[in-house]
């Protein structure tokens, strides 16, 4: 029994360890008091929404609209937080959200507010939490050390599920004691403890040696980056599958409350409510699961269970019986969702983290927005009832993926670039902007180790491909079998410099043990060439060139 007790308490202690490091504390505690204003805002809205319009469908959008921002800005706000500080980016992203937040209370004091006026003010709050978010997460890695990480992106979720749990219900007593303009109202005011607690944060911002990118070129970067890494695309998958089959939880929460229960905004409060504690209890135990099971076993089970409490839902008229589902359907959850975050920040090199996880809320947000409205669809063409049912099945069914595309588990590896050395040797003036740039890297092989190369050369392939390298392809000399080529474009001088500093030391590896099988012993031979296409090259010798950056190598 002691042995049990003692356990509890240092899996406890462990989840709660990154409160001991004062930088996440603070950001943290402020974090919690934002997510109630935000809790507040999305039960103030959905309630407003049934006093404006009868429509299921228009119900329903109040969840699109403030999912909806996260699905399209969450992209280049995970750009933006990779090329510059992410603390003036979190910054700049809550002012925004409070401004938004203080104009739609007034519209609502002065009685203007109209069905559409509200998704309007939803959408650009959802905007500026958007543009915050990325900086948020990525950043937690800076304010923990690495043993906490997990438990402190647990937290995160913990911090938001912990104001679901009584938020919804707090939020629903203060829109029937002082209306939904009051809502709104708290919830402009809330983001500002958050707003302070990172202009206090003394965070040391590293920029990069080179100028940052293009936003058009580092939101490919991070597209490119999911696309040709096997763990992150599955997670992405995965996630977005999950989202479009339960959205119904959230979406039609308001109509289960209303309809089937037959209560009002304090009913649906309780029904987040029971929601939001069993996730603040579910995200206690996300290091304890990726310990002892598998994350495909994991999400797998979860997904039965979410299934199984909405199909309960669905044939519910009882408050107590509805509460216990929504229970279980916010554990199983924020589990799922807990536990595929983790796995793209351990999976995902710091260059790349803020893009990767903004993938991640994109993913999860469309489908959340997207679902929400498909069922809210459903629910109107069929029931509430039917909605909830054909949701259930759906999230079931969800488990399924994993045999065609299993989650891995992630490895424990060093996610900070390394320096590749292989120093360039430039003779041309070259500016970041030149370009295309051709590399081609020669290996002398032994012919009877050539299979044994090429698979090795196949596992190389991604790595180019997803940190910055087109037109990937390897080729066998046909007079010479011991020669083999490896090439591949950059658009221009500076996407390759970038490209070389964005190595982890996984990836270096491989690319060591490429050049083991150089028979010459002194590792392999890269030419770099400046692709020249017909109307490139300038007419006369002094026409200028009006881009004035730098010339040549940039860097160790």
């Amino acid at each position: 029994m002691a042995s049990t007790v003692d356990r509890a308490e240092e899996r406890t202690g462990s989840s709660f360890a990154p409160l001991r490091e004062p930088a996440f504390r603070r950001i943290w505690t402020a974090s919690l008091l934002s997510n109630f204003g935000q809790l507040f805002l999305g039960v103030g809205a959905a309630w407003e929404m049934t006093r404006l319009s009868s429509s299921p469908s228009m119900v329903a959008l109040v969840q699109t609209a403030m999912m909806l921002p996260l699905m399209l800005v969450a992209l280049p706000a995970g750009a933006v937080a990779d090329m510059f500080d992410r603390r003036k980016i979190a910054i700049a992203g809550l002012g925004f959200s409070s401004i938004c937040g203080a104009l739609l209370a007034t519209v609502a004091f002065l009685d203007l507010i109209t069905p559409w006026l509200l998704l309007f003010f939803l959408v650009m709050i959802g905007t500026g939490v958007a543009l915050y978010s990325p900086s948020w997460q990525a950043s937690i890695p800076e304010q923990v050390s690495k043993s906490n990480l997990p438990a402190a992106i647990a937290l995160g979720t913990i911090s938001y599920n912990v104001a679901r749990s009584f938020g919804p219900a707090l939020g629903g007593l203060i829109v029937l004691a002082a209306g939904a303009k009051a809502v709104f109202a708290l919830n402009a005011a809330f983001y500002l403890p958050l707003l302070l607690a990172f202009a206090f944060w003394r965070r040391t911002h590293k920029p990069s040696r080179l100028p940052p990118e293009r936003i058009d070129r580092a939101i490919m970067a991070g597209a490119r980056y999911a696309l040709h890494s096997p763990p992150i695309r599955t997670v992405l998958t995965r996630v977005l599958c999950y989202g479009l089959a339960g959205a119904s939880s959230t979406a039609l929460a308001p109509l289960v409350a209303k309809e089937m229960l037959g209560g009002d905004a304090a009913t649906y409060g309780i029904l987040l409510g029971a929601s939001g504690v069993g996730a603040v209890l579910g995200a206690l135990f996300v290091s304890e699961i990726r310990d002892r099971v598998s994350c495909e076993s994991a999400v797998r089970l979860f997904a039965f269970g979410t299934g199984s409490a909405l199909i309960v839902t669905a044939f519910s008229h009882s408050l107590v019986v509805s509460s216990m589902a929504f229970f279980v359907i916010g554990g199983c959850n924020i589990l799922t969702i807990a536990l595929l975050n983790v796995s793209v920040q351990m999976t995902a090199p710091r260059w790349v983290t803020a893009r990767a996880l903004s993938l991640f809320s994109s993913a999860i947000t469309a489908g959340i927005g997207i679902g929400a409205w498909a069922w809210g669809e459903v629910a109107a063409y069929q029931s509430v009832t039917f909605a909830f049912a054909a949701s259930g099945i759906a999230v079931t069914a969800t488990a399924g993926l994993g045999i065609f595309m299993p989650l891995l588990r992630e490895e424990e590896i060093d996610q900070d670039s390394v320096d590749i050395g292989y120093e360039p040797e430039v003779a041309l003036p070259l500016t970041l902007r030149s370009g295309p740039v051709v590399i081609e890297v020669e290996y002398d092989v032994e012919p009877d180790r050539a299979r044994d190369f090429y698979e090795v050369m196949m596992k190389l392939q991604p790595v180019r491909k997803r940190i910055g390298g087109f037109d990937w392809s390897i080729s066998r000399d046909i007079a010479n079998p011991q020669l083999w080529i490896e090439r591949y474009h950059c658009p221009t001088w500076g996407d390759y410099l970038r490209m070389r500093d964005r190595y982890t030391q996984a990836e270096f590896d491989l690319q060591e043990m490429a050049d083991s099988y150089n028979r010459s012993g002194h590792g392999h031979r890269v030419r770099r060439m400046l692709e020249r296409p017909f109307g490139s090259v300038r007419w006369r010798a002094d026409s200028p060139d009006l881009y004035q950056g730098p010339v040549g190598y940039i860097g160790p």
